[in-house]
């Protein structure tokens, strides 16, 4: 009983806080004041949540122009606060949705075959972007492989790489743990082959894609083969 009553206390108290962000979005720059006014909630309750939305980095606190009527203390402005740059991607978002809508409508005017035309397109764009940084790495490819792990990684891909294998079946496992276009990708795979294929030619060999996040797995994984890593390894 003490454990189901903590779940649906923190429920709550999770419903509630979305409620503040919500407010927050829809009314800032707003007062704490004005935030318990609205929402039916206790100054130290508004306080607990405007605290842990701003240490998440989702709302931030800006001071109110002299014009406005709301103070706090002897004539002092009352700070009132907005959403933060990082708490817009915490809010609903249909943007997979008009993606996914826009592929279908491509799909059904121009037939399949222009929806793999632009996932190919994507992908030579993504090639393009990457191409310096792996080109710089030299011609072995575990410096190749390491140097698109962190360009990945500066595009949000969360990517990692281990060495696996022996002998001539030795190889580069790339890890990608998240993936913008997931939801995307689950109903349209031909973007998750089309990746594959450009990490082929900055790689300058044939990978293999053994799990993604749009198939369900918990990661997106990519086997690179260096059968000669003596040139090299990963930090």
């Amino acid at each position: 009983m003490i454990i189901g009553n903590a779940t649906r206390q923190g429920d709550a108290e999770g419903r509630t806080r979305d409620l503040v962000l919500a407010a927050v979005t829809a009314r800032g720059p707003i007062s704490a004041s004005a935030l318990g006014r609205d929402l039916g909630l206790t100054p130290a309750a508004v306080r607990r949540h405007l605290d842990a939305l701003a240490e998440a980095g989702t709302i931030v606190e800006r001071e109110a122009p002299l014009s406005t009527s709301v103070t706090r203390g002897r004539g002092r402005p009352a700070r009132q606060w907005v959403v933060a740059a990082a708490g817009h991607d915490e809010l609903p978002s249909h943007y997979d949705d008009l993606a996914a809508q826009a592929l279908r409508y491509l799909g059904a005017a121009m037939g399949p075959e222009a929806v793999s035309a632009f996932a190919r397109h994507r992908a030579q764009e993504i090639e393009s972007r990457y191409a310096g940084s792996v080109a710089a790495a030299g011609e072995d490819p575990v410096a190749r492989a390491q140097a698109l792990v962190e360009v990945l990684s500066g595009d949000g891909f969360a990517a990692s790489a281990r060495p696996v294998g022996v002998g001539a079946l030795a190889g580069i496992q790339v890890c990608q743990g998240h993936c913008p276009v997931r939801q995307v990708a689950a109903e349209f795979p031909a973007l998750c082959q089309s990746e594959t294929d450009a990490f082929s030619r900055l790689l300058g060999v044939h990978v293999q894609r053994l799990s993604t996040l749009a198939r369900g797995q918990h990661v997106c994984t990519t086997f690179v083969p260096t059968p000669d890593r003596s040139k090299g390894h990963l930090s």
